[in-house]
């Protein structure tokens, strides 16, 4: 066993919203097979980077990406010293200043494969991270477009490859009662 087995196991458990998801479950578990560390994006233009869906009474939380100019999910690459996990928590705060959590157990909730800027290739870990229903407020440097949305809302403003994972999730958020978090 080694030490992606725990990932592989959330990733394959992931109930595919389509054939773009099935194949990016696939290549993701692909890659967690080659050498090296398949979260390092300076050993290989190919690597898995980790997002999140942040939920609350508001709705979903989406940002106009600072760098493509398109509206998605806080999330980011994965540092050296930290998870997955933690790197969609670390993301998120920075993305839109607020205090987070996974539930609690962190649920992987969508895998898509899609290209990252600099020519690079990214195999995104998305998760679902609770927060308060208060205003967005990112750190300095980040995109200052940060906005709660509806699940629907969300649907529309998103990239179009976003949107069935937005509406399988708002479909989520309602089956499971779902609370804010309180900091």
């Amino acid at each position: 066993m080694d030490r992606y087995d725990e990932l592989r196991e959330a990733i394959r458990a992931i109930d595919p919203v389509d054939e773009r998801e099935t194949e990016s479950i696939s290549a993701t578990l692909d890659r967690l097979d080659w050498p090296a560390n398949p979260f390092d994006e300076r050993l290989n233009d190919h690597h898995v980077t980790a997002s999140a869906f942040v939920v609350s009474s508001r709705g979903v939380i989406l940002h106009r990406h600072k760098r493509l100019g398109i509206w998605v999910q806080p999330g980011g690459h994965v540092d050296y010293d930290e998870s997955p996990t933690q790197a969609a928590l670390r993301e998120t705060y920075e993305e839109t200043g607020l205090a987070v959590r996974h539930l609690e157990a962190p649920l992987l909730f969508h895998v898509d494969l899609h290209p990252g800027p600099r020519g690079h290739t990214h195999y995104d870990l998305r998760y679902v991270l609770l927060a308060a229903p208060q205003e967005p407020n990112p750190l300095v440097g980040e995109s200052r477009q940060v906005y709660w949305f509806s699940f629907e809302g969300a649907q529309e403003r998103c990239e179009k490859p976003l949107a069935a994972a937005l509406k399988k999730l708002g479909q989520w958020y309602d089956d499971n009662r779902v609370r804010d978090y309180e900091p």
